[in-house]
C-alpha cells in the first residue's frame, strides 16, 4: 500500500514540478533559439530573468525525476545527495547561459551583464529617469552582484526539494513528526516563489532611483521577510523536537542571517549603497554600517517570526 501511495506521489510530484517549470523552460527555449538563429537575442525578444529561473527549473526537474535513484543509492541521505546534485545542475546551466548567450542592446553584451542592468533599472526607464550623484557608482559590471541571485536560487531549490523529499519520506516511513513543519515550509515556499515571479515581471516597480516609492518599499520589505522565514522554516523542519535552544534559536538565527546576506548582495549591486524606503532618520543609513533602522527591523522580523512558529510547534 505504501509503495502504491509513493508511486502516485512521485508521479504527481514530477507532473507538478514540470508544470510549475513550464514558463521558465519556455523562456530558456526561446532565448536559445534566438541565439542560434541570430547570434544574439534582441532586447525586445529577451524574456526577463531567464536567468536564474530557467537553470532553477532544470535543477528542480532533475532533482525530482531522479528521486527514486537517490533513494536507492543514498537511503537516508537522499535529500542531501539530491540537493548537492540539483545545486550543481543549477550552477552548470546558469554559468553556461551567462557566458554563451549574447543580448543585442545598443551594443552586444553577455547575458550576465544585461541581467545586472535589469536588477538596477528597467531599460525602458533608462533615458527618462532622474539621475542622482550616486549613479556614477552603479554603472560598472561586477560578477559579485550575483550573490543575491545565487542565494535566492539556492533557497528556492532547497525549500522546494525539502518539501517534496520530506513528504516522500513521510509516506515511505509513516513518520509524521515533521508534517506540520513541512506544511509551513510548503506555504512559505509557495509565497516566496510567487513573490519572485511577481518581481520578475515588475521588479517591484523600481525606477532606478535610490529612494523608492512607498509601494515598492512595502513589497521589497515583505520580500525580504518572506525570504528569511522560508529559510528559517527549512532549518526548523530539521531542528524540530531537538532542545528548545536549538529548535527555536537556530531557525531564528538563520532567518535573520540569510536576510542580512540579501542586503549585502543589494549593497554589492549598488556599490556600497542600499535602496531607501523613505526619507528621515528611520530610513537613512546609519554611519559605518549603511543599514537604516528600518533595514535592521526588517532583518530581525524574519527571525522573530521563525522563533514564534517553532516555539509554538515545539510546545504542541
Amino acid at each position: 500500500m505504501k509503495n502504491r501511495t509513493f508511486r502516485s506521489y512521485y508521479i504527481f510530484s514530477c507532473i507538478g514540478i514540470i508544470a510549475l517549470s513550464f514558463y521558465p523552460l519556455l523562456m530558456g527555449i526561446r532565448t536559445v533559439s534566438e541565439m542560434l538563429r541570430n547570434g544574439a537575442v534582441p532586447i525586445e525578444k529577451y524574456p526577463k530573468y531567464v536567468i536564474p529561473y530557467t537553470p532553477i527549473a532544470l535543477a528542480l526537474i532533475l532533482g525530482v525525476l531522479l528521486m527514486p535513484l537517490f533513494h536507492r543509492l543514498f537511503k537516508r541521505f537522499e535529500f542531501t545527495a539530491a540537493t548537492i546534485f540539483s545545486v550543481g545542475v543549477f550552477f552548470l546551466f546558469e554559468r553556461l547561459m551567462e557566458t554563451k548567450i549574447l543580448v543585442q542592446a545598443q551594443e552586444i553584451v553577455f547575458l550576465e551583464s544585461w541581467q545586472m542592468s535589469l536588477c538596477w533599472c528597467p531599460p525602458e526607464l533608462f533615458q527618462t529617469r532622474t539621475w542622482e550623484a550616486v549613479d556614477i557608482l552603479l554603472g560598472g559590471y561586477s560578477p559579485a552582484f550575483k550573490l543575491h541571485f545565487y542565494v535566492i536560487s539556492v533557497v528556492i531549490i532547497l525549500s522546494i526539494l525539502n518539501c517534496i523529499y520530506g513528504f516522500a519520506k513521510m509516506i515511505r516511513t509513516g513518520d509524521k513528526s515533521r508534517q506540520r513543519s513541512l506544511v509551513i515550509q510548503a506555504v512559505c515556499s509557495a509565497v516566496f516563489l510567487g513573490m519572485c515571479i511577481w518581481a520578475c515581471f515588475t521588479s517591484f516597480y523600481r525606477t532606478g532611483e535610490i529612494t523608492v516609492s512607498a509601494l515598492s518599499a512595502v513589497l521589497m520589505g515583505v520580500f525580504f521577510i518572506v525570504f528569511g522565514v522560508t529559510m528559517g522554516s527549512f532549518t526548523g523542519s530539521y531542528t524540530l523536537g531537538k532542545r528548545k535552544a536549538w529548535s527555536v534559536f537556530l531557525p531564528a538565527l538563520v532567518s535573520s542571517l540569510i536576510t542580512l546576506i540579501m542586503y549585502i548582495g543589494e549593497m554589492i549591486l549598488l556599490s556600497g549603497h542600499l535602496y531607501r524606503f523613505g526619507k528621515g532618520f528611520f530610513f537613512n543609513g546609519l554611519p559605518a554600517i549603511v543599514l537604516a533602522p528600518v533595514d535592521i527591523i526588517i532583518i530581525l522580523i524574519p527571525g522573530c517570526i521563525s522563533a514564534g512558529i517553532f516555539y509554538k510547534l515545539n510546545n504542541n
